[in-house]
């Protein structure tokens, strides 16, 4: 196996690795500048291009450990080894070991996107609101839906008692003029930060692309979403 010479690894790339790391605990990275992760319950799908490229294949067993070992030194150097990754800086040195890849979560497939039927932009600043409201309401549902008006709704709900509180956000026209009612939970939404293109297919799946970024995520729709093309 190839022995890569020694990187650096940009602020970016650690802020992907930590963000990776709120989605799944250990991290598989093959050969090239593309890094995935899947959620253990293989609901969320992320996927980024850094600018980066290994010339390993090196499993980390737990993220978080590894970040935290990162955050030891000033802007380190990494040589990524057969066995195991070198971290070195200030005159000091980590000799950081791999996990064995069939032991971790990872994504055995590509991931191939069915025609999508809604559109919509989701602003960094109407995430936040989203997360905040959520937290301060407690409320763990999302509804991604039409209006009668021909707009589309966020609404954030408690799907177990219709009475409870609810916050809205319209987000954009609804151009195509079907009827949908998407639902998601909010605790997949575990997103870096930025203004997100979102597609939306018939069933099953949504994707968040970054548009400050090239990373996009997959997050999969709840059974009970509905869509309707009025045909």
């Amino acid at each position: 196996m190839k022995i890569s010479n020694g990187i650096k690894l940009s602020q970016h790339t650690l802020s992907v690795l930590k963000n990776f790391a709120s989605l799944n605990s250990n991290l598989l990275v093959k050969p090239g500048n593309i890094i995935n992760t899947i959620t253990p319950a293989k609901n969320v799908v992320a996927e980024a291009k850094v600018k980066e490229s290994f010339d390993v294949e090196f499993g980390i067993w737990d993220l978080n450990k590894f970040l935290g070992t990162v955050s030891l030194f000033d802007n380190p150097d990494f040589i990524f080894g057969e066995k195991s990754v070198t971290i070195s800086g200030n005159g000091s040195t980590v000799n950081y070991y791999y996990s064995e890849p069939r032991l971790l979560t990872v994504l055995d497939r590509d991931i191939r996107m069915p025609e999508s039927v809604v559109y919509f932009t989701l602003a960094e600043g109407t995430f936040s609101e989203l997360q905040r409201a959520s937290s301060i309401l407690q409320l763990e549902n999302l509804s991604i839906r039409s209006t009668e008006d021909g707009h589309i709704e966020l609404v954030l709900l408690d799907k177990k008692s219709p009475t409870t509180n609810t916050f809205s956000k319209i987000v954009g026209e609804n151009a195509s003029g079907v009827s949908f009612d998407y639902y998601m939970r909010m605790d997949n939404l575990r997103m870096l930060s930025g203004d997100y293109s979102v597609e939306i297919c018939k069933s099953v799946v949504s994707k968040f692309t970054n548009q400050n970024c090239d990373l996009v995520y997959y997050v999969a729709l709840e059974p009970d979403s509905k869509y309707h093309d009025h045909e």
